[in-house]
């Protein structure tokens, strides 16, 4: 049954979702027609817990290996499949698991300068009405706790950004060949010649993809009373009605 050849594996708010998109029309890729199946983070179904939102979250989790299979059935013969999970380099199990499963597996990784990462993270929570917390350092304090009672990996605001442990403990399992990093401001600033790098790596005509559109961009709202009863609904309904 079919694998991916390659994953977008890292990390949140670094334009997984555009580069996602942006690497779609490449006639010789295939991307998952679901953008993050979250299929290596857990070793059977999600948890049942976990902080507001989460389990909505959860419920787009593709954890049985015949439906993961099966979102790379559809690649035409000769092109190579990728899916795009930002929260692969987080999780070291994932990492383990990802090991075990497909070795020569190619491994691309965004990486964006950690607070503004932490920033733009919290943001879309806040705006999505579902961080508790109205101010990110305050947010950021509370992570420890939230991490023990089983908030999901976007909720760890600071901990996403140690790039340095998560890349080292990739290194144990991956040869260095195997991994592209390049950085966030790369995907903005020169998207054409990050598309080509990123073509070079995989192994496909370069020269066919010049852009990178503009996804999953988050404003922040102004924290008035309007924001705050939106927020106080979102995080009390049932996921279901959310």
């Amino acid at each position: 049954m079919p694998l991916p050849d390659f994953l977008i594996a890292g990390v949140p708010k670094a334009g997984t979702t555009a580069l996602h998109t942006a690497l779609h029309p490449h006639p010789d890729l295939f991307l998952s027609p679901i953008k993050e199946p979250k299929f290596f983070l857990t070793d059977g179904p999600p948890p049942g817990r976990g902080g507001p939102g989460d389990a909505e979250t959860y419920r787009e989790h593709v954890w049985r290996r015949a439906d993961y299979e099966a979102l790379f059935a559809a690649a035409p013969p000769g092109t190579l499949a990728g899916e795009s999970t930002p929260f692969y380099l987080y999780d070291l199990d994932a990492q383990r698991r990802i090991r075990e499963t497909i070795p020569h597996v190619r491994l691309i990784v965004s990486l964006r300068d950690p607070v503004e990462r932490a920033h733009s993270n919290w943001t879309h929570l806040w705006s999505a009405g579902l961080e508790p917390i109205g101010d990110l350092v305050r947010a950021c304090e509370a992570e420890p706790e939230r991490i023990a009672a089983g908030w999901a990996h976007f909720w760890h605001y600071t901990a996403l950004g140690r790039y340095g442990e998560q890349l080292a403990h990739l290194f144990t399992l991956f040869p260095r060949d195997q991994v592209l990093i390049f950085r966030y401001r790369d995907i903005v600033d020169r998207p054409a010649e990050t598309l080509d790098r990123i073509c070079g790596f995989l192994g496909v005509r370069q020269g066919l993809l010049t852009g990178v559109p503009r996804e999953n961009v988050t404003a922040h709202p102004d924290p008035g009373a309007r924001h705050a009863l939106l927020s106080a609904l979102r995080r009390t309904l049932p996921a279901s009605l959310s």
